[in-house]
């Protein structure tokens, strides 16, 4: 049985009234987004079919969203139990990124009511990279669900229902690992699709390694910034200890990526365009300081024992994984003469929105349900 008790305390806190406040204006834009249709509200085009939307909510926010699998890996793979209490508040902010990047992909279909094929068997296109990244994201948010699903028993007594997760949890597990391997990787894939039109920068072979490399790294990198924020924030106690080892494994991974990174760039001629000054080059540059910053910072044994460096360190990592990818999806795409895109102000507020709702969830579960371990009573919450 879990040690994990839920935090309590007051729910309508400043902070949840302005997440509030900001997923009531993204209401307004999805309904008008829904009745009026996608051009109603977004600035995309046929040389832009998908934008911020895409490269934000579902390609960068999925990647914020691999704590749960990394902390999966690392427990129950890797056998490292030691990292439980990290599990079910990664796996809770998992749940409401995916979920929230699906409820992105909803929006950003165009003929939405025919969503509905994905799941028919002779609808399916099996030859599709886009086929296998819907279907995996489509069931790792199922999956998610019901990994965090021992968090209901135990508010609820559902004993019932606790014996039958137990006997197929390990399948779910499973699936777990399983399908953000499959979809992380096939994220880069798609990429690959776009051939001349994506910059020599990013459009490589290795695009389904390299960000199935950034999910791992993120993946730990967020698991640091949202323990560090939350630790402070309830006054759950120290847990720079954990936090010390699971930075010390993210800074081989982030290390083994940057070797492919620069490998990759020198063996195809491409360091001088890297360097030339240009502002394709220097966004390249920017996304690989940012991560070299957080590796500098994690190399030295002492900083990955500091909470405030590790939480330095975690933050240019999760900026530079999300350049990464952000500079893949918009900024090194090219489509051709004429095509310009950049976000309308209401495909921003219905980010902002997305947003704001997984940090008013976040906080809302947390007071209810048990999901953190704490070290010491908790005295107040803010």
């Amino acid at each position: 049985m879990s040690k994990a008790k839920p935090l309590g305390g007051r729910i309508f806190t400043p902070t949840f009234m302005i997440c509030l406040m900001i997923t009531g204006f993204f209401i307004y834009f999805a309904a008008k987004r829904f009745i009026f249709g996608i051009g109603s509200i977004a600035n995309l085009n046929d040389g832009f079919p998908w934008g911020i939307w895409i490269a934000y909510d579902v390609v960068v926010g999925s990647a914020f969203a691999c704590g749960g699998y990394v902390m999966a890996l690392m427990v129950y793979v890797l056998n490292k139990g030691e990292f439980h209490p990290l599990v079910r508040p990664a796996l809770l902010a998992s749940m409401f990124g995916y979920t929230l990047a699906g409820v992105s992909v909803f929006l950003d279909i165009g003929r939405y009511l025919n969503a509905y094929n994905l799941y028919l068997p002779w609808q399916m296109n099996f030859h599709s990279v886009m086929f296998e990244v819907a279907m995996c994201i489509g069931t790792y948010i199922f999956v998610l669900w019901l990994e965090f699903s021992p968090a209901f028993v135990e508010k609820w007594q559902l004993k019932n229902f606790g014996k039958i997760l137990n006997r197929v949890v390990f399948a779910l597990i499973a699936l777990g690992v399983l399908l953000p391997t499959m979809h992380q990787s096939s994220l880069g894939t798609m990429m690959l699709m776009a051939g001349f039109k994506l910059d020599p920068l990013w459009h490589t072979s290795s695009l389904p390694l390299l960000f199935l490399l950034t999910a791992l790294f993120m993946g730990f990198a967020m698991v640091i910034f949202e323990g560090t924020i939350s630790s402070r924030v309830y006054d759950l106690g120290d847990e720079t200890s954990m936090f010390s080892k699971i930075s010390s494994i993210m800074t081989w991974i982030l290390g083994f990526y940057l070797v492919i990174r620069f490998q990759n760039i020198f063996m195809r001629g491409e360091m001088g365009h890297a360097f030339s000054g240009s502002f394709l080059g220097n966004m390249f540059l920017l996304e690989n300081l940012l991560l070299l910053i957080g590796l500098f910072i994690l190399s030295s044994a002492s900083n990955r024992s500091n909470p405030r460096a590790l939480f330095i360190a975690a933050v240019a990592i999760l900026l530079g994984g999300s350049l990464f990818r952000f500079n893949t999806y918009i900024i090194g795409f090219d489509p051709g003469t004429g095509w310009k895109y950049f976000p309308s102000v209401g495909e921003q507020v219905i980010t902002y929105g997305l947003i704001a709702m997984e940090i008013a969830a976040y906080t809302l579960f947390v007071k209810i349900f048990p999901v953190f371990e704490v070290h010491k009573p908790v005295e107040s919450n803010p």
